[in-house]
């Protein structure tokens, strides 16, 4: 058993020093592609095969042998690269991604983030790498390992890199901590946040019990005065009752008794204030200390986002035949890293639109004027008050608004006269809706409307912004992504809504107004606002998020408390109860099973105990957007499969077309087979179907000829077709698109919900 345990721990450790190695050779493997000069190009290729030969010995002591066996023949393809026995070419780098990639398989595969793997693909890299090595098999193993001096070397050598300095060892100074170590000590710490607030509350109350206890005393001093007044004017003495006068006398005893206790207890009451106020200072320097050391801690610079995305650019061009470069500015400034973690699938996202729908082939851009590689830019920097700017653009065709518009309207996400009345700057944050894309075929690499719906999804969780802009010179497209540095505490703004509060992130509230109720404009039974000039949607935040009214007894408020809020759907007004203020509160994530409540981002505790929801602007605007009568937006419901749809399948492997109608009768659909294109064709022109899926390769008539053939007939020509094939090369999907096919499926490593997403998007 404590084998098995300090096994465990010791894979933990070479899962992180593996993935610096694989990271360090794919950034060396990008710069000696890019051709430099002898000196580098040998600097290169000697970390390399350092990097190979630590990650070789480093499998063995784990016991992964296969990721050793892909390491060895990679040692002999560098070694006699070393020598000059080989040079660089196309294959040469298209093996090493290959092999490099297949071992971040292997990797993921054996520490268990990943399904399974092809048993021979160990095999398979090793044979390919041989295949490099002049003679298929290179010198013996013993001749081209390093020296242990050599080796030791390596530690300290530096790695040249387009991001900056390649990962490296450690130093003394330094110890590597679990993430989710770090992640239980940043929780323990804003926790202690949540104190200095409470600490904050409970100092305020001190306060208010001494200024109530104050002005007793005041009215308590007057009466004191009044008693001396009476007993020096003689008249107790002059009394004639005698039980009277022993009653007021006792009275009198009393009140000097209350008015020495009363002043007693100002006065030590007045100390404990002081104690109490002086130690919430005291509390709170030390937690923001705490805090800002810890969010120190788990501060990365952006380079450690950006080290796969040369890799990623360069292979996304070659498999679509572009040229392209990436540059990175400004990699070095540190963000809190759970941002650059919930920020990894947008930059991938935005990143292969810009290769896939930006960048043109590069005929097209010599044709243009441009040069034949085209450039993508990469811009971090700092922005006031405590947040990050992210720039990424391309000097590629740019947005095409114009079929922007058209799906939009086609959609029914805007009417056209709304799009009529819309400028450039907003048609082009429409495409950040989900199901909108502009691409004429669906693709594994996009087509499916997702990716940018995706980015703003993740943007706004974060409590960030994004835009569509067009840079300066008005050439490509530029997305700016504008995110908080940490997400730890934040401004917002309190609201009572019925009987509960809420608070509005300050970041998307433009105001707060105050207006009569003979100000709110009611249209076809919708309220509405103007705000300089322009009408705003107005809703009440109680009735969006479900909550209970105020009771209906209750004095009716003379004015309407609205907050204006900013971002995804436009401007949009919210009728709340009381507007409380505007705080700086702690953002506490959601756990399971509430991660994903609708409406509700986080939470936050006051400072009295009470847990108060912090509102998801995006959901919140959504569902005013249903609330008012609006079309239902997607995130709302996860649409089921049309049942009553009728699917035609053409194929003529009996495997595949058995497979394909199990997919799809198992999700709801009717499916009727064709063994080839004619009987496809045939059916089509003899029944009713709502789509086509057909492979590309059939005898007599292949699935291009049957698309072709459905385009020109005009009852067919808008029928949705997904051509599922194992073709995959570049040619074969531009065939496709001038065939008019609308997606484009690869067999290979086939997923059966790609197909069931790709037919929703289409139907």
């Amino acid at each position: 058993m404590e084998d098995d345990k300090f096994l465990k721990l010791l894979l933990q450790t070479f899962t992180v020093e593996a993935q610096e190695h694989l990271a360090a050779m794919s950034q060396m493997l990008l710069q000696l592609e890019r051709n430099p000069p002898p000196g580098e190009a040998a600097v290169a290729v000697e970390t390399l095969f350092r990097e190979a030969h630590s990650l070789k010995g480093a499998s063995r002591s784990v016991n992964l042998a296969d990721i050793e066996r892909v390491c060895q023949p990679m040692e002999r393809v560098l070694s006699a690269l070393k020598r000059g026995e080989l040079a660089t070419s196309a294959k040469f780098f298209t093996t090493m991604y290959a092999s490099i990639d297949g071992l971040g398989r292997l990797l993921s595969r054996d520490v268990g983030t990943a399904g399974e793997v092809d048993a021979g693909l160990p095999a398979s890299l090793s044979r390919s790498l041989l295949d490099l090595v002049p003679g298929g098999t290179g010198p013996p193993l013993a001749q081209v390992t390093p020296s242990v001096a050599a080796v030791a070397s390596a530690v300290t050598m530096p790695h040249a890199s387009p991001l900056g300095p390649a990962v490296t060892p450690a130093a003394s100074d330094s110890v590597r901590v679990a993430t989710p170590k770090l992640d239980a000590l940043m929780t323990q710490s804003q926790e202690l946040h949540a104190l200095k607030f409470s600490g904050t509350h409970l100092a305020d109350d001190v306060q208010a019990i001494g200024d109530m206890l104050a002005a007793w005393r005041r009215g308590a001093d007057k009466r004191s005065r009044h008693a001396r007044l009476l007993r020096r004017s003689g008249a107790v003495e002059d009394m004639a009752n005698a039980k009277d006068k022993r009653l007021l006398e006792q009275l009198l005893d009393a009140l000097d008794a209350d008015d020495l206790f009363v002043r007693s207890l100002c006065e030590r009451l007045g100390r404990h204030a002081r104690a109490v106020a002086q130690e919430r200072r005291t509390l709170g320097t030390r937690v923001d200390r705490l805090l800002d050391d810890m969010k120190q801690m788990s501060m990365l610079p952006f380079s450690s986002l950006f080290v796969s995305a040369p890799k990623m650019v360069r292979d996304l061009a070659h498999d679509s035949g572009k040229e392209v470069d990436l540059q990175i500015e400004g990699a070095s400034l540190e963000v809190d890293r759970r941002i650059l973690e919930q920020m990894k699938t947008p930059l991938t996202h935005l990143i292969r639109n810009a290769v896939d729908h930006g960048i043109e082939m590069p005929e097209e851009r010599h044709g243009a004027g441009k040069p034949r590689r085209g450039r993508i830019l990469i811009a971090v920097s700092a922005r006031d008050g405590n947040r990050v700017e992210i720039s990424i653009s391309d000097d590629g065709a740019g947005i095409a608004l114009d079929k922007v518009r058209s799906r939009a309207q086609k959609m029914g996400l805007r009417t056209e006269s709304a799009l009529s009345g819309m400028d450039e700057v907003q048609i082009g944050q429409l495409v950040f809706e989900s199901g909108l894309s502009t691409s004429s075929i669906l693709t594994d690499l996009s087509g499916h409307g997702l990716g940018l719906a995706i980015v703003r999804e993740k943007v706004d969780a974060l409590g960030g912004s994004i835009a569509a802009l067009r840079p300066e010179g008005g050439v490509g497209t530029r997305f700016l992504i504008v995110l908080p540095a940490t997400l730890s505490t934040f401004r917002g703004v309190l609201v009572q809504a019925g009987d509960r509060p809420f608070v509005f992130p300050s970041r998307h509230v433009e105001r707060v107004l105050r207006l009569l109720p003979e100000n709110v404009v009611t249209e076809d039974g919708h309220d509405s606002i103007r705000v300089d000039g322009a009408m705003l949607p107005l809703v009440s935040l109680a009735a969006t998020l479900g909550v209970k009214a105020r009771s209906a007894t209750r004095d009716r408020p003379r004015h309407v408390q609205i907050i204006v809020v900013a971002g995804a759907g436009g401007p949009f007004a919210f009728a709340v109860d009381e507007v409380i203020g505007d705080q700086e509160v702690l953002v506490q994530p959601l756990a399971p099973p509430l991660r994903r409540v609708p409406n509700i981002a986080a939470a936050t505790v006051l400072g009295a105990g009470q847990v108060v929801p912090l509102l998801n602007m995006a959901d919140l605007v959504k569902s005013a957007t249903l609330a008012r009568g609006g079309r239902v937006p997607s995130w709302r419901s996860a649409q089921a499969p049309n049942a009553g749809a009728s699917l035609l399948v053409a194929d003529d492997s009996i495997t595949s077309r058995t497979r394909l109608r199990d997919i799809l009768e198992s999700a709801g659909y009717r499916v009727t087979t064709a063994a080839d294109g004619a009987e496809a064709l045939a059916s089509l022109q003899s029944g009713e179907f709502d789509l086509l899926v057909t492979d590309a390769e059939m005898p007599r008539l292949d699935g291009f000829g049957l698309t072709a053939r459905v385009r020109r007939d005009k009852r067919l020509a808008e029928l949705p077709i997904i051509l599922v094939t194992a073709l995959d090369t570049r040619e074969d999907k531009e065939r496709g698109v001038e065939a008019g096919a609308n997606a484009y499926i690869v067999k290979h490593g086939f997923d059966q919900r790609r197909l069931l997403d790709t037919i929703r998007t289409l139907l």
